[in-house]
């Protein structure tokens, strides 16, 4: 039996179940919102090439499995695959792979067959370690950077303490904490990689590496926040409405949170029947409100549920209210939770990647949006932050 021709004949059909068993796959987080064109990658030309070194003839394909598998590890560590989800889609090819095959193979003799799991097998467990390779390399690359990044900020950083500004400390000192694990990790990696090249693949060190791609994604987020608090400030944000589509918008949010509350097996609820068809507002700071509002309540709640409601009101003005069954915020802290920089001393309320800008920005935005926003909220019952914003928003040129 041809083998070789058999697997090139169903690398379509190979290609198009591992997409679909990728995308499915759970334990595979980072390829939900990927095309499948970019899981895909050069799949079928592997397969190809895998088809060469079944044909046991003298022009076996192996450089184009390696080149290939080289810039899968590439692609993959662009995309923010984890080690793990990068092991796991080459398990599921290896079973996607023998199921197909699996009515013709048993029409071959034992040693056949035992020839072809043989082949393949080797082959995938090269395409693995060249991707892991190019896919390491990518990350060490991606750690120099924050590494010189993260130093001269640290040093920026220590001026800025020395002035008694409160928000200008509390700000360095929020950013230097995922500066200094950056800074630590950084240096554990590069250290163990000059006294032992070898040790560049192995798990311990891979859980170093994304541990400060990890820290550098959240001192990028704080920084950014940041931003948008310096510029409300300074006054340099400004509106520009346009008519926009209210439900829309908010089911695009939900979409782009849902694996979020999903990771915690939380019910997403969307009540914006009596929401307004369009309004005249500034759609990026819309989402932005609700955007934070949603995942605010998701990240401070560990079951039940999160919900949006929308309604029309009176006086040409609509709603906005963001409800969940979290923790919950004491009355005391109810009146400051929209301050800059503001996070709940209690420390059952207090969650690790929150920078307490998330609130301040929202409040920020709905004063420039002229409309107002307030919270109801009881301890270990849950939160509800409404906004209330006019169907017309006003810009000195209108």
């Amino acid at each position: 039996m041809n083998f070789s021709q058999l697997l090139v004949d169903n690398i379509d059909t190979i290609t198009k179940n591992w997409v679909e068993a990728v995308r499915f796959d759970r334990q595979i987080s980072s390829a939900d919102d990927l095309p499948g064109s970019a899981i895909q990658d050069h799949l079928p030309d592997v397969l190809m090439a895998m088809a060469t070194v079944l044909s046991q003839s003298h022009d076996r394909d192996i450089q184009s499995i390696v080149q290939n598998s080289l810039e899968h590890g590439v692609l993959r560590a662009a995309q923010g695959f984890a080690p793990t989800e990068i092991a796991r889609e080459y398990r599921l090819l290896r079973q996607v792979i023998f199921s197909t095959l699996e009515a013709d193979l048993v029409e071959g003799t034992v040693r056949e067959v035992m020839r072809v799991y043989g082949v393949i097998d080797a082959t995938i467990d090269e395409a693995i370690a060249q991707c892991f390779k190019s896919y390491v390399e990518e990350r060490f690359q991606e750690i120099q950077q924050l590494r010189s990044s993260a130093e001269l900020t640290n040093q920026e950083l220590t001026r800025l303490l020395k002035a008694n500004q409160e928000n200008v400390s509390q700000l360095a000192h929020e950013l230097k904490t995922p500066l200094n694990s950056i800074i630590g990790y950084s240096e554990l990696i590069l250290r163990s990689s000059r006294k032992n090249p070898e040790v560049k693949d192995t798990v311990p060190h891979l859980e170093h590496i994304e541990r400060v791609v990890r820290n550098g994604r959240q001192l990028l987020r704080l920084i950014n926040d940041a931003l948008e608090i310096s510029r409300y400030e300074a006054g340099k944000m400004k509106l520009h409405p346009v008519p926009t589509d209210v439900r829309s918008l908010i089911d695009d949010v939900f979409q782009m949170l849902h694996p979020l509350a999903a990771v915690k097996e939380l019910q997403m609820v969307v009540d914006c029947e009596r929401a307004p068809e369009k309004v005249l507002t500034d759609p990026l700071r819309l989402q932005q409100i609700v955007t934070n509002l949603v995942s605010n309540a998701i990240r401070y709640t560990e079951s039940g549920s999160v919900k949006l409601t929308c309604q029309m009101l009176f006086d040409n003005q609509w709603s906005i209210a963001a409800s969940d069954t979290g923790i919950g915020i004491a009355p005391e802290d109810q009146l400051r939770v929209f301050d800059p920089f503001f996070r709940a001393d209690n420390s059952g309320t207090r969650v690790p990647d929150s920078t307490g800008l998330g609130l301040a920005i929202v409040s920020q935005l709905v004063k420039l949006m002229q409309g107002k926003i307030e919270v109801v909220s009881l301890l270990g019952v849950g939160s509800t932050f409404t906004v209330t914003l006019p169907l017309e928003v006003k810009t000195p040129a209108s």
